[in-house]
């Protein structure tokens, strides 16, 4: 019994000691050569993932083709302006518009007037009160919030394009909060005289 037991032992050890790694003289086999030496290669490593097809986009991605200014000046404001989408835009704003831009829109955000920093962080945007935005068509306020300009960099990573249309309703009630017309003031008056 015990010989058994030796020899068990023995072509247990003899198997086991097979799948080492010797390297042999010829003739040498190896057994799936592809997976013996297979070359590592890190994840994003040009070769690691199978290639992208020519023109494939992400699902949740739509492009944005307008280029100019011109062109974009013909791109109506597709969300209605209701109550909803302008608070939503108000919390579009404060989130990422109000360091630069300031409460309203005058270009005295935190970041461009720091009353106690030698030097501003960044360059002063012009004041979204003037008369040059207040020209602008929606979609050119839109086109800029998308694309960028000078050192305001593009917010299209960040706000989905539902999302930038509210910010542009916000931007237009903002010039209209410092700048009323005569018939906001007739309305403000009723109202004052309501509450009377």
């Amino acid at each position: 019994m015990s010989a058994m037991k030796h020899l068990g032992f023995f072509l247990g050890s003899v198997l086991v000691l097979s799948g080492c790694y010797v390297k042999h003289k010829d003739p040498y086999y190896v057994y799936a050569p592809d997976m013996h030496y297979s070359v590592a290669l890190k994840a994003q490593e040009e070769g690691a993932s199978r290639p992208i097809p020519s023109g494939a986009i992400s699902r949740e991605f739509r492009p944005y083709e307008i280029v100019t200014m011109e062109e974009a000046a013909r791109n109506p404001n597709p969300v209605v302006r209701t109550k909803e989408s302008l608070n939503a835009g108000k919390d579009l704003y404060n989130s990422y518009c109000i360091v630069c831009h300031g409460q309203y829109g005058e270009g005295d955000g935190t970041v461009t007037s720091m009353p106690n920093w030698p030097r501003p962080l960044m360059p002063r945007p012009p004041s979204l009160q003037s008369e040059k935005i207040r020209d602008y068509k929606d979609g050119q306020i839109f086109h800029i919030i998308s694309m960028g300009q000078n050192t305001m960099p593009s917010y299209a990573e960040k706000m989905n394009p539902e999302e930038r249309w509210q910010v542009v309703h916000y931007l237009r009630a903002l010039y209209r909060a410092k700048h009323p017309s005569a018939e906001d003031l007739k309305k403000a008056e009723g109202v004052v005289e309501e509450n009377i």
